[in-house]
C-alpha cells in the first residue's frame, strides 16, 4: 500500500515538473535598491528579459526608500540578511568592500566593457579592484525651450559669448526668465552650475586628478574661473531666485515661463511628461570657438555581489548580464536620462536623451570634481561647494573668496599622497 502511494506521489511530482510547475533547481535572487521609482520597469522589462535567457534563476527587485537605503542596507549587511545583489551609489560603496561585504568582480566576464572612468566610482583608490558593475550615469548640460528660441530667433549657443548673447536677447524680450535656477537649496547651484560648466575650465579628468594629487588647488585660475562665470548668471535668474527651490525651478521651466534650464539628464522623464512645448538640449558652451569641450558624465548607479550570498554563481550570471550591451539597451531606453556606461553605444529612442548622449563622441567625459576622495573628511568639500556656489551667485562671496574658503577647508584635513 505504501509503495503504491509513493509511486503516485512520484508520478504526480514528475508530471508537475514536466509541466513546468515545479523547478527544484529554481534559485531566487533578491536585488536591494533605493530606486523605488523603477519598480515597474524592473518587473515588466528588465527581469523578464534576464529570466527568459536564464531559466532556473528568478530575480526579486526589493527597493527601500532612497533616504533610508544606506542605513537599512548597512544594518542588513551587518546582520547577514541583505539581498544577494546590492545596488551601489557612487563613491560610497568602498567602505563596504573594505569590510569584505562586497565581492571583488574585477575579472567578472563583461567588465571589459567599461572604461576606467566608468568604473572609478566603484573601484579602489588605486583602480586595481572593482566591486560594482557600472549601470548608468547622468549627464549635465542645458535643456531649453525650442519654441521660445524659435520665437526669439536664437540659435543654440556653442561658446560663452553666444551663451550670454542668447541670455541678453531673452531678457530684453521679457517674455521668459532667461535661466531657471534658484539658490535656496544650495546643491542646485553647485550641481547644475559649478559642476556643469566647470570641466571646460579645469579640463575634465586632467584637472580633477590634479586636484586629488595636490598638483592643483581650488584657488588656481582654472577652478576660480567657473565661479566668475556663475557670478555673471545672477541678472538672468529672475526675481527672488534666492528663495527659489529646486522644484520651483523645475516648475518655472515646465510651465513655459523660463527659456533655459541648467540641467541634469535625470530631468528628462519628468519634463517630457509635463512640458507642453518642444525641448532641446545643449552641452556647456566652451570658453571660445575651437576649444575642446568637456561634459560631466557622472556615474550614478551600479550593482554588486553580497559576499554572504548563498547563490554567488547565479548572482554572477546576473551581474555579467548587467554588464552586457543587451542590458544597457533595455535600461537606458526604459529610463531616459540614465545613460549606459557600457562602451557599446546605445541608440536612444527618446530624442532629448539621444541629444545628451550624442555629446559623448565630440566632448570629453569627466565626473563631478568633489566626489572621489575629496569629500571624505570634515568639512565635506561637496557640501561646502554647495554653500559657496550659492554664495557666489547671490553675491555674498566673490569667486576668489569662495575658492579660498574651499581650499582652506580641504587643506585642514586632506593631505595628497606624495
Amino acid at each position: 500500500m505504501k509503495n503504491t502511494a509513493l509511486k503516485s506521489l512520484l508520478l504526480a511530482s514528475s508530471l508537475l515538473s514536466s509541466a513546468g510547475l515545479v523547478h527544484a533547481a529554481d534559485v531566487t535572487l533578491t536585488l536591494e535598491s533605493w530606486r523605488n521609482d523603477d519598480l515597474q520597469i524592473w518587473q515588466e522589462k528588465i527581469i523578464p528579459a534576464f529570466e527568459a535567457k536564464n531559466p532556473g534563476i528568478k530575480i526579486v527587485f526589493s527597493p527601500t526608500a532612497p533616504t533610508e537605503y544606506n542605513a537599512s542596507l548597512n544594518a542588513k549587511l551587518d546582520a547577514g540578511s541583505a539581498g544577494d545583489i546590492i545596488t551601489c551609489r557612487p563613491f560610497t560603496s568602498l567602505e563596504l568592500f573594505n569590510k569584505k561585504q562586497l565581492v571583488d568582480i574585477t575579472s567578472l566576464p563583461g567588465m571589459e566593457n567599461f572604461s576606467p572612468v566608468a568604473k572609478a566610482a566603484w573601484a579602489t583608490d588605486d583602480g586595481k579592484s572593482t566591486f560594482c558593475v557600472p549601470m548608468a550615469s547622468v549627464i549635465h548640460g542645458f535643456i531649453y525651450n525650442k519654441d521660445a528660441f524659435d520665437k526669439l530667433g536664437i540659435s543654440v549657443p556653442k561658446t560663452q559669448d553666444e551663451f550670454y548673447a542668447a541670455l541678453d536677447k531673452i531678457k530684453a524680450d521679457g517674455t521668459y526668465i532667461p535661466l531657471a535656477m534658484g539658490t535656496k537649496d544650495l546643491w542646485e547651484a553647485a550641481t547644475m552650475g559649478y559642476q556643469n560648466i566647470g570641466p571646460n575650465y579645469w579640463k575634465g579628468e586632467e584637472g580633477r586628478k590634479a586636484l586629488i594629487e595636490g598638483k592643483q588647488k581650488l584657488t588656481d585660475a582654472e577652478w576660480v574661473k567657473p565661479y566668475e562665470e556663475l557670478a555673471k548668471w545672477k541678472p538672468y535668474l529672475g526675481d527672488g531666485f534666492e528663495a527659489q527651490t529646486y522644484s520651483d525651478s523645475q516648475n518655472l521651466f515646465t510651465l513655459g515661463r523660463a527659456a533655459i534650464y541648467p540641467a541634469g539628464s535625470w530631468e528628462i522623464s519628468l519634463f517630457n511628461s509635463q512640458a507642453q512645448f518642444k525641448m532641446g538640449a545643449f552641452p556647456p558652451p566652451v570658453p571660445k570657438a575651437g576649444d575642446t569641450g568637456y561634459i560631466s558624465d557622472h556615474p550614478d548607479i551600479g550593482v554588486a555581489l553580497n559576499a554572504k550570498s548563498t547563490h554567488a554563481e547565479e548572482a554572477k550570471k546576473f551581474l555579467s548580464w548587467v554588464a552586457s550591451p543587451e542590458f544597457a539597451d533595455i535600461y537606458a531606453n526604459s529610463l531616459p536620462g540614465f545613460f549606459s556606461l557600457n562602451s557599446t553605444p546605445v541608440k536612444m529612442s527618446d530624442p532629448l536623451a539621444q541629444e545628451f548622449v550624442s555629446w559623448r563622441g565630440p566632448y570629453k567625459s569627466t565626473m563631478r570634481s568633489t566626489y572621489q576622495i575629496l569629500s571624505r573628511g570634515t568639512p565635506n568639500l561637496e557640501n561646502e561647494t554647495w554653500v559657496e556656489s550659492a554664495n557666489v551667485i547671490n553675491g555674498t562671496d566673490t569667486p576668489a573668496v569662495a575658492a579660498e574658503k574651499l581650499q582652506k577647508g580641504l587643506d585642514s584635513w586632506y593631505k595628497p599622497a606624495k
